[in-house]
């Protein structure tokens, strides 16, 4: 057997509406809970008021599962028989059940007959679960609420204001107006956390640009102001919007240091910059600027130019190749001089580090010192007096010139320490005293300055008519870019720098950018992808590049760095 439970509503003019469940289970639950089969949302029932089960001989079971009882034709009871073939009639609350047969199944009428009950009595459904009558009315709560809201975020704040508008600094304590602040000051702004006049200084007015320069003072413009606007995109409709309610409250539409710098974001670092920020104009600069120099640059994983690194000419003759190798005698010499080499080798040849010291801050390396990092294999020793080698003074053409014409003219024996200079690995002549026989030996093939240096002829009589070309290492080969090395300390230098392959020190050594989509080779976009990319390290404009186009490094929240090399580290292949 089922039961068919029919819930019977009314509507207004009196009309029966019925909605039947079948249920084809042996027992459904009565209650006040919703997951009750016949739910009664009524205070006067129990959450598990009663259960209704078929038993043997067609009859039906009636039992209270919780302390109160129910009604069975006009008399109150916890337990009860009932046969449906007869009927009856089961009361819970302000509800009538009645029980009837059709066939095989257990008919349940479910329909309330009297008002919902609680416990002051009885009233409408309406009113037992509403708070009505015992709060102010809608519109008299509205007002007033209205009218705490104005005095505590409006008229408060205003007089606050007002009081300390003139003073330097404000007095501790609770201050209205600090209502209208969205959150602390930065840390590089914690010192005025107590002064909102050295930004502040007119109500409903933004901060100003001259507030700004008035402290930082060697701050200048990203460029020309008239260029910059007229490189920037006409604004869409949404911006349009924007720029008429900024002009309608006063607030200036054009580019200003907070768009970029904004503050009270928090007691932190202030926030990084957006890329928006710079492809608003960037990413189609040349249709606006047809003369700029500049192309576009839209995102550094799909649109950005190649590199245009500083290219100059070094004044070396300098092989990578052949300081790298490690079959040579370069590789033996470092072999057998551990102490001129950092100590024990790992394997034979040298490494970068042999010639390459970064700086105190790990962003560049130094420029390669003679003296520091050559010496040790590129002697510069001339003569030998009682045990002591005397050493041409490097960098100086007129200097050495004049110490090898001190030494007179004596003819040479055996090829000279200048003359038949040794390179590395080579064994040292049977003779190794002799002396030049002039200073011209240093600047022709063999000599000591040939090997390294390009050489000039000039007229100077105090240089023998030689010159030694200058020399140029630069320490950074991006001037509109960043580039630190130590955020990249994870990786080996060999990673970016095909070294081991130039055979002249006029190479440059730089990786390129790099394909979009690149994952293989040493290109930057083998690891880095656009501001926001899933699968390589995110890098948006201000990773690399600065605003204000100063020396230093562009800003960067504390610890992004940080999570830049643990994120490349993580996707490594």
């Amino acid at each position: 057997m089922s039961f068919v439970i029919r819930t019977v509503s009314r509507t207004a003019d009196g009309r029966e509406i019925v909605r039947p469940v079948t249920l084809a289970q042996d027992s459904i639950a009565i209650g006040r809970d919703a997951s009750n089969d016949v739910h009664l949302a009524d205070l006067a029932v129990e959450p598990f008021h009663a259960r209704l089960t078929l038993i043997p001989g067609g009859k039906l079971r009636v039992e209270s599962v919780g302390g109160l009882g129910f009604a069975l034709d006009g008399r109150t009871t916890q337990r009860a028989e009932v046969d449906p073939d007869k009927g009856a009639e089961l009361r819970f609350g302000g509800h009538l059940l009645t029980i009837g047969s059709d066939g095989d199944n257990v008919i349940v009428r479910v329909e309330r007959t009297a008002a919902v009950s609680d416990a002051t009595g009885d009233k409408d459904e309406r009113t037992a679960f509403s708070l009505k009558g015992l709060l102010p009315g809608k519109r008299t709560g509205a007002w007033t609420f209205a009218a705490l809201v104005l005095a505590a975020f409006l008229i408060a704040p205003l007089w606050s204001w007002a009081s300390y508008s003139t003073a330097k600094t404000r007095p501790a304590g609770f201050h209205a107006d600090t209502a209208w602040s969205s959150g602390p000051l930065s840390k590089a702004h914690h010192a005025l956390e107590g002064n909102c006049q050295a930004c502040h200084d007119k109500a409903f007015v933004s901060v100003e640009d001259s507030k700004c320069v008035a402290c930082h003072t060697g701050v200048h413009d990203h460029a020309d102001p008239k260029r910059q606007v007229a490189a920037m995109a006409a604004p869409d409709f949404g911006k349009s919007v924007g720029n008429a309610f900024k002009v309608a409250f006063g607030k200036p539409t054009g580019q200003r240091c907070v768009d970029c710098h904004s503050e009270h974001e928090g007691a932190g670092p202030m926030p990084a910059t957006a890329q928006a920020f710079c492809t608003d104009c960037h990413a189609t600069m040349k249709a606006r600027l047809p003369d700029t120099k500049l192309a576009n640059a839209g995102d550094f994983g799909r649109d950005h130019p190649a590199f245009t690194p500083l290219r100059v000419d070094g004044g070396l003759k300098f092989p990578h190749d052949t300081h790298l190798s490690k079959v040579n005698g370069v590789a033996r010499m470092a072999q057998t001089m551990p102490a001129d080499f950092g100590g024990k080798r790992d394997g034979p040849g040298m490494v970068c580090a042999d010639c390459h010291s970064p700086t105190a801050d790990g962003v560049r390396f130094l420029p390669v010192d003679m003296e520091k990092n050559c010496q040790s294999c590129h002697s510069l020793g001339y003569d030998r007096v009682a045990g002591t080698v005397r050493t041409l003074k490097h960098g100086d053409v007129a200097q050495a010139v004049a110490d090898v014409r001190a030494l007179g003219w004596r003819p040479t024996v055996a090829p000279s320490m200048l003359a038949g200079r040794r390179r590395p690995g080579e064994n040292a002549p049977a003779s190794q005293g002799a002396r030049p026989a002039s200073a011209d030996a240093l600047f022709v093939r063999g000599g000591a300055c040939y090997d390294c240096h390009v050489i000039e002829r000039t007229g100077d009589a105090a240089t023998n008519g030689w010159r030694v070309a200058k020399v140029t290492q630069p320490m950074r080969f991006m001037a509109k870019g960043w580039f630190d090395h130590k955020a990249h300390a994870t990786e080996s230098c060999s990673s970016c720098h095909n070294a081991a392959a130039s055979k002249s020190a006029s190479d440059l050594l730089i990786p390129a950018i790099g394909a979009v989509g690149d994952k293989n080779g040493a290109t930057c976009r083998s690891c880095h992808g656009g501001e926001a990319s899933a699968s390589k390290v995110p890098s948006s404009c201000a990773m690399c590049h600065d605003y204000h186009l100063d020396s230093q490094a562009p800003w960067r929240p504390t610890g992004a760095a940080r999570r830049t090399i643990a994120l490349a580290e993580r996707r490594k292949p």
